[in-house]
């Protein structure tokens, strides 16, 4: 009796030590269980720090962007408007000081070029880099508003499928959209769920304002469609089994059509990458090459070499990124 209760106080002992050994490791690194946390604290560090120095002197810039607040809130990025904005004027002002004065700089010691005609240049440049910058922070969020519309118009017939299967068992709105928000494979439909389930769980607001609010937050038409459809269903006590079954035949249907367009046009984007981006270039070398042996390959103030190193450093790769950025803004995700 006395060697059991020795053997399990020796088996127990040494379960604690394994415990605070454990315990002593996860103190000593702790990034292991954050590694959610320190991304979102590195991509909120420069909002905050914005913020910070233009939050105050932001506001007459505001009514500038008085379209950006809705298109911020359809993109999903999760982004306070004024932070938003704070960003856009400081990064702005910084990349137009910054060419202002390196340009010239670079112009005077590398070109010989004069100290007026150089300055010119700096002021020019920092205009360009001013509106670039400006039309970048403007642009990013409608590209992720888009994305996301096409995501959710792209994976409607599944949504629709998926939401009409736990219908027709007799779930509840509530846990349809509960169970939609917590997929193993989430869809784009589910970030959408998420925010009803956090209104209802979180806000405390009933199922038909928490899909209101979803219906006026969503980029996708065709999504705020079904999201009206399905509070119609709540409010008149309607088949929503029947409603969302409707809805993805139709979607299904819609689907097909979408996916036999996108076959016509990726032949003929086939075709303009051909012409522009092999064919039109080495037409383009090919003429300068024979231009510069003749004597006259210059254009301008551009010799045959400068417009042969912008032809393959420059104008083709900027080509190639449109083309990249056309094609995935029509090609579907499914």
């Amino acid at each position: 009796m006395t060697s059991q209760i020795t053997e399990k106080f020796k088996a127990s002992a040494k379960r604690l030590v394994a415990k605070l050994k454990g315990a002593s490791a996860n103190l000593s690194n702790p990034k292991g269980n954050l590694p959610v946390q320190e991304t979102k604290m590195g991509l909120e560090k420069p909002l905050s720090v914005a913020y910070q120095v233009m939050g105050d002197k932001t506001a007459r810039f505001m009514p500038l962007f008085k379209d950006l607040e809705q298109t911020l809130q359809q993109s999903g990025l999760r982004i306070n408007f004024k932070a938003y904005v704070s960003l856009t004027v400081l990064s702005s002002l910084l990349s137009t000081l910054a060419i202002a004065t390196v340009l010239p700089v670079l112009l005077v010691a590398f070109s010989n070029m004069p100290l007026g005609s150089a300055l010119l240049f700096g002021f020019g440049g920092a205009l360009f880099a001013c509106a670039f910058t400006v039309i970048g922070f403007y642009m990013y969020p409608v590209y992720h508003a888009d994305k996301h519309k096409r995501d959710l118009e792209d994976e409607l017939p599944f949504t629709t499928g998926y939401m009409a299967i736990l219908a027709n068992a007799g779930v509840s709105p509530e846990k349809i959209f509960h169970s939609l928000a917590n997929l193993s494979q989430p869809l784009a439909a589910s970030t959408e769920a998420k925010e009803v389930v956090k209104n209802i769980n979180l806000f405390g607001l009933d199922i038909i304002s928490a899909l209101e609010k979803a219906s006026s937050r969503t980029p996708s038409e065709k999504f705020r469609d079904t999201i009206e459809g399905i509070i119609s269903a709540i409010h008149t006590g309607g088949n929503l089994g029947s409603f969302l079954r409707q809805k993805f035949r139709t979607a299904m249907k819609l689907k097909k059509l979408s996916l036999k367009k996108y076959s016509d046009n990726l032949s003929v984007l086939s075709e303009v990458y051909v012409a522009l981006l092999l064919t039109g270039p080495l037409l383009l070398v090919i003429m300068v090459s024979v231009m510069s042996v003749l004597g006259g390959g210059g254009l301008g103030l551009l010799s045959s070499d400068l417009l042969l190193s912008l032809l393959t450093y420059l104008l083709i790769p900027v080509c190639a990124v449109i083309f990249l950025i056309i094609l995935d803004s029509t090609s579907p995700k499914w």
